[in-house]
């Protein structure tokens, strides 16, 4: 059985480096003898301009060992979209909207990056590689897509099987009352198949091989996005394994304009330690010029990573643990500076819907915990500490409000 191959993906705020990040540390892997692609989800591709190589839409060997992907986002567009956009467009075409601004209307938002993380899934799966790297799109998007197969699961469980068996028993009638074709089975399909295949590009993105690495340049603004993107990346259980500090300035004869930028980003710096103790962080003087080409590029990573294995697999615990206590368990869900008031909690049912700021994750909980109920959450020590107790009259919908800690 072919072994999974080591997935890194590189984000960050935009203009940071982080394609000069990923492309290194590809060009790294390469050189070491590993079978490597470098794969990019941002609409805005530069891996082309970073190894100064004309790309096409399928793997393209750029050196010895080293493979870069751009996705043809058209061509996976029309083989994972097709059918849906087929229907929606003929519904469209139904209310009178003409046809040009009806295809606008059917192309779903981030559907380039949504298409690369699926090109992601075919190559994870295709046992080609030793490596993957994954030029993201900036932090924001990144989050956003990363959110997605699980958003489209809780629908997918709850709405979709019984409105196909609704709309199957009933589209002759509903169709002549709406004044609209209603959706064929090929449709359904191919939404099942979108969503089989997302939540197998979760599955991936989260196993014990695979890891987000957080790129920012020292700066106050950029720094306080990267806190954020740690916090909210944990609360979907993805792990990140390290920090890549870009353009810092070497302190050595600087002048007196230099010297101010050196003051500046030495607090900023401290700062970055401070918030990712945890974290190893890699730090890349600024360059007199961009590194271009495979040989370049490998030299910017060594010289950040400084002899630490940039492939190495994290090791610990990742960002959720269940441990057993005394009359029950407690989980544990890494929120690193995610303050009490920033939390809320409640359970549906079999699942806890936890909400941090502005983004929200629905967690089945495992079969270990179905039959607790929650007695106490606290958030603290950069987690939030979900208490269960054994019960097995468990009602429907129990909540508990974040540092709401009742006895057991």
């Amino acid at each position: 059985m072919t072994s999974a191959p080591r997935i890194i993906l590189f984000t960050g705020k935009g203009g940071v480096g982080k394609s000069t990040s990923a492309a290194g540390t590809a060009a790294l892997a390469a050189r070491r003898g590993q079978r490597t692609l470098v794969l990019s989800t941002d609409a805005a591709h530069s891996l082309a301009d970073a190894f100064g190589e004309s790309i096409g839409p399928e793997p393209t060997a750029v050196a010895e060992n080293l493979w870069v992907h751009q996705v043809d986002a058209q061509r996976r567009f029309e083989r994972s979209w097709g059918d849906i956009q087929g229907y929606l467009m003929s519904v469209l075409d139904a209310a009178g909207v003409d046809p040009i601004t009806a295809e606008e209307l059917t192309v779903i938002p981030g559907a380039e990056e949504v298409l690369a993380l699926l090109e992601l899934r075919t190559h994870a799966l295709s046992g080609r590689w030793d490596v993957i790297v994954v030029d993201c799109a900036p932090t924001a998007e990144t989050l956003r897509l990363l959110a997605l197969p699980e958003a489209l699961n809780w629908y997918m469980a709850r709405m979709f099987g019984v409105q196909r068996r609704v709309v199957r028993a009933l589209r002759p009638m509903l169709s002549r009352a709406a004044g609209v074709p209603m959706p064929e089975d090929s449709v359904f399909e191919a939404v099942e198949r979108l969503h089989q295949d997302l939540d197998e590009v979760q599955r991936i993105l989260t196993d014990k091989d695979a890891s987000v690495r957080l790129v920012l340049t020292p700066e106050t603004v950029v720094v306080a996005e990267a806190r954020r993107s740690l916090t909210t990346l944990s609360l979907y259980g993805y792990r990140v394994d390290g920090v890549i500090a870009n353009r810092v300035f070497p302190s050595d004869g600087a002048d007196e304009w230099r010297d101010a930028w050196v003051s500046a980003q030495r607090s900023v710096l401290a700062e970055v330690r401070q918030s990712f103790v945890d974290l190893p962080i890699w730090m890349s003087s600024y360059q007199p010029g961009e590194p271009v080409g495979t040989e370049a590029l490998a030299s910017f990573a060594e010289a950040a990573y400084t002899g630490d294995d940039p492939l190495a697999t994290p090791t610990g615990d990742g960002p959720m643990t269940i441990t057993r206590i005394d009359g029950g368990a407690l989980l544990r869900i890494a929120l690193p500076f995610a303050e009490k008031k920033d939390v809320d909690l409640a359970r549906h049912g079999d699942e806890l819907v936890v909400t941090v700021g502005s983004y929200r994750r629905l967690l089945a909980l495992p079969a270990a915990l179905a039959r607790h109920t929650v007695t106490g959450a606290r958030v603290g020590s950069g987690s939030l500490q979900v208490k269960f107790r054994i019960d097995q009259d468990l009602a429907p919908a129990t909540s508990a409000g974040a540092d709401q800690e009742e006895s057991p």
